[in-house]
């Protein structure tokens, strides 16, 4: 059976879960685009589908700097990349199209010459920013102090806080949350656009995926703040933060807290918080979390 007729690509969809989720392993790469959410949340964005060949992933779309531009995915799975590389080549050329890879990991460049010359480019935006797990699990250091005064000034007006796993009995109130006038002046075009929709996709269908999920509130103003992660090996990937800016120290604790209870139920090494899309308010609060490392992804065109 030749390749175009084993690359039978179809729609990620929630359902495609239990298809993609045993093969994430394999990407040996701790960038947020080969995790569950990072695949879901964008499927829309970036016309994600999927086919899955000797289990092995491959996964078709854009470029996610150029939406006009078809790419695909680093394959992840059982099969050599070389072979699953050579696959998609044979591919590319039966579709007429010009083989390219979006959002590879610098580490994994070299794997792809096999494939002949190629045009790299650095996708400046999106880059990820990975942090010590420890570091923002207790926040201890000069170099925290702020964040640190800022998350007991939250404990000390909010001593009644209560921080939980988000359940059934409380999904209700945080997607109430997120729906309220706490987030109207919100950004609703483009990338910020799409993530708001996929982060109400992703707490509709929150029962039925194997994400880490906590809420914080208080008495007084009900929920303050919540995230939404998932553990890949040693890596919590934080895909959803999202608080109410008028509590004070209410995205620093949720963060601190957060942090804390995935590194004692996991013992993760790292944290991955994802890239900043080129918004500069972002990169200023992901940057004063002091990343030990940024996550550089490029595309490659043939």
């Amino acid at each position: 059976m030749n390749t175009i007729t084993l690359l039978k690509f179809k729609p990620v969809t929630v359902d495609a879960t239990s298809d993609i989720l045993p093969l994430l392993h394999y990407a040996a790469s701790r960038t947020c685009d080969y995790t569950l959410a990072g695949i879901l949340m964008w499927a829309d964005y970036f016309k994600y589908e999927y086919a899955i060949v000797h289990d092995t992933l491959f996964i078709r779309g854009v470029a996610e700097n150029d939406k006009s531009q078809s790419a695909f995915s680093m394959p992840i799975g059982r099969l050599s990349l070389r072979k699953s590389l050579a696959m998609i080549r044979d591919y590319c050329d039966a579709e007429g199209i010009k083989p390219m890879f979006s959002a590879v990991p610098e580490d994994r460049l070299s794997d792809f010459y096999c494939l002949g010359a190629c045009r790299i480019e650095e996708l400046t935006d999106w880059a990820d920013y990975l942090y010590d797990a420890g570091q923002l699990a207790t926040l201890a250091g000069n170099k925290y102090s702020k964040k640190r005064n800022h998350v007991n000034r939250f404990v000390g007006e909010h001593p009644d806080y209560s921080f939980e796993p988000i359940t059934g009995s409380n999904i209700k109130a945080v997607k109430e949350f997120y729906a309220s006038d706490v987030f109207a002046g919100d950004d609703r075009s483009g990338t910020a656009g799409e993530e708001r929709r996929q982060v109400f996709g992703i707490l509709d269908e929150y029962d039925r995926l194997p994400f880490e999920g906590a809420v914080l509130s208080t008495p007084s103003n009900g929920v303050v703040a919540f995230t939404v992660g998932e553990v890949i090996g040693d890596t919590l990937f934080v895909h959803i933060e999202k608080m109410n800016h008028s509590v004070n120290g209410a995205g620093e604790a949720v963060n601190k807290l957060f942090a804390a209870a995935m590194l004692d139920r996991y013992g993760v090494t790292y944290i991955n918080r994802e890239e900043d899309v080129g918004d500069e308010g972002l990169r200023r609060a992901k940057q004063s979390y002091h990343p030990i490392m940024l996550l550089k992804k490029y595309n490659l065109s043939f």
